[in-house]
């Protein structure tokens, strides 16, 4: 593990370096001031020795003060032969130049002078260490006079103080050492305590305690905590494990007798089993919920989307992360300094944490490349993809910063890394180059186009490569597995193994599987039932005009995508080959404004108001409209509730990989009355033959369905339905999320030694 990440992790070693570093900091100063009291000292020790012999030579020098110039040099050299250290002496006038100097120190008289000069007439001593590039002098100045001629002077001894400097850099030196040793040692002690006494035993707890999530556990919790209250506690906590445990032993024998329908227990079982105690990251661009201000008030919303409500069950039963962008005006506010809460609201379960993204990535990456180039380009609604360098460098910057959140929230075990949909499809290889022990998939919610069609994106072949540092590759339908596998056989050099649906690419191997993604019951969401859902009903009903009407209903984004025109357009037919249905029959579309900010979408939304007002101008009647057009985000409840009242639901998607409004529908029927509309360009049209399947280009064809279904009778409508819901039940999103991690989770406490050889993207 790098230093940097060890430090970061590892609170025993950051205590470490705290104390130690403190009390290194703290001897290394008083190291620095005993050196420097030291140096004063011998400063101090030669000044002695130099005034004493000043103080001798006084004499002399004062006497030579009396003689002519030319008698002067013989006065000090006549003097007794200096000490080793003494280079010699020199004697100024009182205006400070030099009338004599020893001979070993006449070169330095230069540099002296000075110091000489500052004596003036003061009667006072004058000491001064004087640097010269050779080495240090020590120069004491004492004044002298000649008491009968009253001439004065100053006599200078000059020392050699090199040695004080030598002594100086050896202590220091001997300082540093020690400073190193005291600092080393507290560093390696205070590690060795802490891990001890604190580091230790609370990793041991938290290792008893992942193994209490993931079901795997001794009973018995880790002995000597360093805190009482904490021990005391854990006993609990062992105490209701042991209690769950058995609990969860009964149910999951019982649950192996019961019919074929997966719940939320089953799954969390089977999950446990395929995991082997690794964690489960969830990653996508939208986050399951999302917090925004109303009215000066912050409010939580779940998104009206597929993932969210296919994925959400999942990690409510498993536990884990959802690692999503954090696009909520007040999501900053609910978050911790790391982006992480614990979600849902009421009842936690998982753990969210929020990718900050600016609005320049925002742009590039999400409206940009993933929605006005590979969203149009996946779909074929005849709309003309976009592709812009600027949007693709976003892009390939925010796979990496997702990458990077998402291995700062791992250690160094196995780990199962779940990307959805296609605005991150270069993460799994950045995952795979970082960490090739991790475990990798993807989940592509969407169609994936012909090979034909992928060739238009620009960057194709790096959008296939990121994709196969997966080890499995999921979609809806067989149908899209054969095309990206198709659409690997023209980008790549890589090995297809059709009978396996497998790749081999730079020696990785990936799979390619179809699954069929599904719902979860809305006996699970909490939302109304009983006399509670009749109410709602009727509310709604007399809030719409819709007593005593048969009622359709179509809930969706609002897209390019979803026919939502074409559905119109339909509805109007209806009404024109067959005036029966005028004033009993409405349909109500709940539409939930999405990517407002490319402006194809705003002008649907325009588009779709204008037509629908334009149906009712001419087909209203007596307060009657036949489309109620309500562009909202409409929560769960009231979707349950809408969906639950309608004699017949429509989903025309022009292309969709699910379309999960169906199954929603057919999950909304517990009186299995109702007639479902569904579109064969939806990949629902393959597991539910019941409904009544369309083409939804096709106008007259669309209408006559519309009557077809508005006239059934009642034997064949709860027939058909009652059919479709047994196929919804049994294949619900936990049989869905079940089937998934078995493939996925394969082989998980064995890292490949292929995954080594996974390049990144640039």
């Amino acid at each position: 593990m790098p230093l940097n990440s060890l430090i970061r992790t590892n609170r025993a070693v950051r205590v470490a370096l705290l104390i130690a570093g403190m009390a290194g900091l703290t001897t290394a100063f008083m190291f620095w001031r005993t050196i420097q009291r030291e140096h004063e000292i011998d400063v101090e020790d030669l000044t002695r020795r130099s005034r004493a012999i000043a103080l001798n030579l006084a004499p002399a020098a004062s006497q030579a003060l009396t003689l002519e110039p030319k008698d002067l040099p013989p006065v000090l050299s006549d003097q007794p032969e200096v000490r080793s250290r003494l280079l010699g002496f020199l004697l100024f006038d009182e205006q400070g130049h030099l009338l004599c100097a020893h001979r070993r120190v006449d070169e330095f008289s230069d540099d002296i002078a000075p110091v000489a000069a500052r004596v003036g007439n003061s009667k006072a001593e004058f000491v001064e260490l004087v640097e010269l590039r050779e080495s240090p002098l020590h120069v004491l100045a004492l004044p002298v006079y000649d008491s009968l001629s009253g001439r004065r002077g100053v006599l200078a001894a000059v020392h050699d103080a090199s040695y004080l400097e030598e002594r100086s850099t050896g202590r220091l030196l001997h300082a540093l050492f020690w400073v190193f040793v005291v600092t080393l040692g507290l560093l390696v002690g205070t590690m060795l305590v802490t891990w001890v006494v604190y580091e230790g035993p609370l990793i041991r707890l938290a290792s008893w305690m992942k193994g209490v999530r993931m079901g795997d556990a001794s009973e018995l919790p880790p002995p000597r905590l360093p805190v009482g209250t904490l021990t005391e506690e854990t006993e609990h906590l062992a105490a209701s494990y042991r209690a769950a445990k058995s609990s969860a032993r009964a149910r999951s024998e019982e649950s192996v007798h019961r019919d074929k329908v997966w719940s939320r227990e089953r799954l969390e079982a089977h999950a446990t089993t395929c995991l082997s105690g690794a964690p489960l990251i969830v990653v996508s661009n939208r986050e399951p919920y999302v917090h925004s201000m109303k009215d000066g008030t912050p409010r939580v919303s779940i998104p009206a989307s597929g993932l969210v409500t296919a994925v959400d069950p999942i990690l409510q039963a498993c536990g884990g992360m959802w690692v999503a962008h954090g696009s909520g005006d007040a999501d900053r506010s609910f978050s911790d300094s790391r982006g992480r809460l614990t979600v849902p609201p009421r009842d936690p379960r998982y753990t969210l944490k929020r990718i900050w993204l600016s609005r320049d990535e925002e742009q590039g990456y999400y409206y940009g490349f993933s929605n006005e180039g590979l969203w149009p380009l996946c779909h074929h609604t005849h709309e003309r993809p976009i592709f812009r360098s600027e949007d693709w460098n976003a892009y390939v910057r925010v796979n990496h910063r997702f990458a990077e959140a998402i291995l700062d929230e791992l250690d160094s075990s196995p780990a199962l890394v779940w990307v959805h949909d296609y605005h991150l499809a270069l993460l799994p290889q950045i995952l795979k180059a970082a960490r090739p022990d991790l475990k990798t998939a993807v989940f592509w919610h969407i169609p994936w186009p012909t090979a034909e069609a992928f060739r238009i994106c620009p960057w194709g072949p790096d959008i296939v490569r990121g994709l196969l540092g997966s080890d499995l590759i999921g979609f809806h339908l067989q149908q899209h597995c054969n095309n990206f596998l198709d659409t690997v056989d023209r980008s790549l050099e890589a090995r297809l193994d059709w009978d396996q649906s497998a790749v081999d690419f730079e020696r990785t191997r990936t799979l390619v599987r179809p699954f069929p993604i599904s719902v979860q019951s809305w006996d699970e969401r909490r939302v109304a039932s009983g006399e509670a859902l009749e109410a709602h009903k009727d509310e709604i009903k007399t809030r719409l005009k819709l007593h005593d009407v048969q009622v359709g209903v179509g809930v969706e984004r609002i897209d390019y995508t979803k026919g939502l025109p074409e559905r119109f357009h339909a509805i109007a037919r209806l009404f024109e080959k067959h005036p029966e249905h005028r004033g009993r029959f409405t349909f109500v579309q709940l539409g939930a404004p999405s990517r407002t900010h490319i402006p194809r979408y705003r002008d649907l939304v325009t588009d779709l108001e204008a037509l629908a007002d334009r149906i009712n101008w001419k087909f209203e009647e007596n307060g009657w409209k036949p489309i109620q057009f309500l562009v909202a985000q409409h929560n769960s409840a009231a979707v349950h509730t809408f969906l639950s009242m309608a004699s017949l639901c429509v989903v025309s998607s022009l292309h969709d990989g699910m379309n999960l409004v169906a199954k929603e529908y057919v999950a909304a029927k517990a009186d299995s009355d109702g007639v479902l509309i569904l579109s064969e360009f939806a990949g629902a049209a393959r597991e539910l033959p019941d409904a009544m399947v369309i083409n939804p280009y096709d106008g007259e064809g669309f209408a006559e369905a519309l009557h077809a279904a508005l006239s059934m009778p009642d034997e064949e409508r709860r027939a058909r339905m009652t059919r479709m819901r047994q196929v919804v039940d049994e294949n619900n999103v936990y049989r869905w999320a079940a089937s998934f991690l078995s493939e996925a989770a394969q082989g998980i406490r064995t890292p490949s030694p292929a995954a080594n050889h996974a390049v990144a993207v640039s």
